[in-house]
């Protein structure tokens, strides 16, 4: 066996953190889903009324309790679909992209960059301070994923087509 690039290596971290990614939002959503929101609530309240994020009037806490009474306000559906839709997306490119499948890459790389352009555009509409971040670390993951791509196609033309173009079982 060859020795691994840090492309690869790296490529192969970044896809370990989507993939624990992918399966936390596919949990939170169904967690969402089966809590009643009285109780989402209470455990913001109790959440800053202890002081675990600072003061119960500093900046976090007023974010953490104002992204709450939207969530209460009726997004409730939304974060339940969007976590859970991107999840299962998550998920699914993760699978196929640790098992080399070359026509899921492109896939993955225009999933992502659509998920970069919605966090970007929801972050200018609520004026969060996390999904720009988010997006920046896709972007990164985007980069990674397009590297690992050529690499593959590379191994593919020297070694005249044996990089499958199906999942490795």
């Amino acid at each position: 066996m060859g020795r691994v690039s840090v492309s690869e290596r790296l490529f192969r971290i970044a896809m370990a953190f989507k993939g624990i990614d992918g399966l936390i939002e596919l949990v939170g959503g169904i967690v969402l889903l089966l809590i009643p929101q009285a109780e989402v609530q209470k455990l913001v309240a109790a959440v800053v009324t202890r002081d675990l994020l600072g003061p119960p009037d500093g900046s976090l806490a007023r974010h953490f309790v104002a992204g709450t009474a939207e969530f209460a306000s009726g997004n409730r559906t939304f974060a339940v679909v969007y976590l859970l839709l991107h999840g299962v997306l998550k998920l699914g490119l993760v699978i196929a992209l640790l098992r080399h499948w070359l026509p899921a890459y492109p896939v993955a790389i225009v999933v992502l960059g659509l998920f970069v352009v919605y966090e970007v555009y929801r972050a200018t509409q609520t004026g969060s301070v996390l999904l720009p971040v988010l997006a920046l670390v896709d972007v990164a993951v985007i980069v990674l994923v397009v590297r690992e791509y050529r690499a593959l196609r590379r191994k593919q033309s020297a070694t005249g087509g044996s990089v499958k173009d199906s999942p490795r079982a």
